[in-house]
């Protein structure tokens, strides 16, 4: 193939971003797989994610066949894979980023503009076949959303891969509460390639040019050249124009696009591909779904496989038998990683049986029906809080959907947050946990609430998937309950014969058995949710959140979680 490295795209306002293009040898017009994004265009996957390097290569070894591996960039398409097919790969590094002048703001409508400008520049360079696509996972898909928005009119079609869609809700704020990982996102996967990191940082492997540069700032000239990502976040604890400025309408996407999501990315990413799936205007669009880790099946036989099935029918035109391709296709979840792939028609699924299994104070249970008497459970929010289990099953249970649940709850103080985790134990009480996009044990499901932000938008919300306007504050009165909708992001799991469901309403973040099962060169603790934890002192104030939540069960007003029970075909 033939690279270009360093490719110059000038931009409305005269910086000049820089793109690597690869593509076939000799005269041709290609379709693009284009990508825009911060990540630095020329470091080494095997280099800088190394411990994400390890666990791709043991879950999916066909990312070694065929490849050498050399131009394999974080969550991007390897050339290698694609230009023998026929493609032009174009990896730009976004304003502020890598080898790309200018200031870093994350998801920013200048960013957008950006990416806008680099599909037009890209669907008119004379090997360009006139059709874009942009294929990449998470940062790489979230900012789709966003262009996609614009119409540019070269872009051709859209492939989503585990991409959030909401910036306050899956991104700052779960449920209102301040999350961990962006500022740690930010520091660590961000600045430490911010461009004018220069010499300071890795080069290269195959050019011998900075990835960061070419020219070397100082720390202060750094700081000037970046916007404050997490200290937006952490000062901005409601919606406003920053956030709206960061959320895509949906209805303005028109061209053909395949999200793809994955069950285990409570934290981040799956929410937005079902939200998105489901707003998006486009006429033609795919929902797919699986499991593993945030990175195994874009580069697997499988996911490679059905993005080039969706590509090739899109930007060449081939009958790649895309046309027959379900609407919804699942990847249905049992213990153990087994997984079983399942053509549905829409989502959620219509045959579902949405069951009300209420909350028991008595037996610390959950059952079709109601209990019978008026009281209280209290928790330390400090600690473990309170499981609710159903009996043994009877046969198995199928739950694939949206989750959401109804509590009333007090506080001792003026608010209160709600953690929530949907989990399945086995026939002996072990808790049954899963491969998660970014953690080795997570449970079935997660959801998140801040009572105060507990108002919400009658027009948006659902049963089964509640939508808060988060706008205003709505302060608790010290032992007043009040209700609380709690959304629980979408999952799949069968429970098989003898396991049983349990809810746990907690005042902290889930983890597993407080054991680390972080792997080699992992850049933090992996306890149950990963990076995606919620500890901020000032945003969580030992004085708020530190003391003791209750629980209230009275006639009707009885706890419960909505299950999508789904029944055999």
């Amino acid at each position: 193939m033939q690279i270009d490295w360093d490719v110059p795209i000038t931009m409305d306002d005269g910086i000049v971003l820089r793109a690597d293009v690869f593509r076939p040898a000799g005269d041709g017009k290609y379709p693009v797989i284009l990508t825009y994004g911060p990540y630095a265009k020329g470091l080494d996957f095997r280099e800088g994610y190394k411990s994400q390097w390890t666990r791709l290569i043991k879950a999916a070894p066909e990312t070694l066949e065929g490849s050498s591996n050399q131009y394999q960039n974080w969550e991007l398409v390897d050339p290698e894979k694609w230009v023998p097919d026929g493609y032009a790969c174009v990896r730009v590094d976004s304003r502020g980023a890598g080898r790309s002048p200018g200031v870093i703001d994350c998801w920013s409508p200048r960013e957008t503009r950006d990416f806008y400008e680099c599909i037009e520049w890209a669907g008119a360079q004379p090997w360009s076949n006139g059709k874009v696509g942009i294929n990449g996972i998470s940062y790489y898909a979230m900012n789709q959303w966003q262009v996609a928005a614009l119409r540019p009119p070269h872009l051709a079609a859209l492939c989503i891969w585990e991409g959030s869609s909401d910036y306050y809700r899956e991104l700052a704020r779960h449920g209102g509460i301040l999350c961990d990982f962006l500022g740690d996102w930010f520091n660590r996967q961000v600045v430490s390639v911010q461009h004018g990191v220069g010499d300071r940082g890795a080069r290269n492997p195959i050019t011998g040019e900075t990835i960061a540069g070419p020219e070397t700032l100082t720390d202060d000239e750094l700081r000037k050249s970046r916007a404050d990502v997490d200290g937006e976040a952490a000062r901005r604890r409601l919606i406003d124009d920053y956030y709206r400025a960061r959320m895509p309408d949906f209805s303005k996407i028109a061209v053909p696009l395949l999200s793809a999501a994955n069950w285990g990315g409570q934290g981040l990413h799956p929410r937005g591909n079902f939200e998105g799936y489901l707003r998006a205007g486009s006429a033609q669009k795919w929902l797919e779904v699986h499991g593993d880790t945030h990175f195994t099946h874009f580069y697997s036989n499988y996911g490679a496989g059905l993005q080039k099935k969706f590509f090739g029918h899109f930007l060449k035109g081939e009958d790649t038998g895309w046309d027959q391709q379900p609407r919804v296709s699942l990847n249905i979840r049992r213990p153990g990683e087994k997984f079983e792939l399942r053509a549905e028609n829409e989502w959620p699924l219509t045959r579902t049986q949405w069951t009300k299994y209420y909350l028991q104070p008595a037996a610390r249970g959950l059952a079709t029906e109601p209990p019978d008497a008026a009281t209280t459970i209290s928790y330390e929010t400090t600690g473990d809080g309170v499981t609710f289990l159903t009996p043994p099953l009877t046969r198995d249970l199928e739950i694939t959907g949206p989750v959401a649940a109804r509590l009333w709850v007090s506080s001792g103080s003026t608010d209160a947050d709600v953690f929530l985790a949907l989990r399945v134990f086995d026939s002996a009480g072990k808790e049954v946990v899963f491969v998660g996009s970014n953690d080795p044990r997570t449970p079935v499901g997660l959801g998140w609430l801040r009572a105060s932000q507990r108002k919400l938008d009658p027009r948006e919300s659902l049963p089964y998937r509640p939508w808060h306007t988060h706008d205003e504050e709505w302060p608790l009165t010290p032992g007043v309950a009040v209700e609380l909708d709690i959304e629980i992001w979408p999952t799949s799991i069968v429970a098989p014969q003898g396991h049983r469901v349990g809810l746990t309403v907690r005042g902290k973040d889930y983890e597993y058995d407080g054991t680390d099962a972080r792997v080699a060169h992992a850049p933090y603790p992996m306890k149950g949710v990963g990076p995606f934890t919620h500890t901020d002192p000032k945003d969580r104030p030992a004085e708020i959140f530190g003391g003791r939540n209750t629980l209230h069960f009275a006639p009707g007003k009885m706890p419960y979680v909505l299950l999508p029970v789904i029944p055999p075909k």
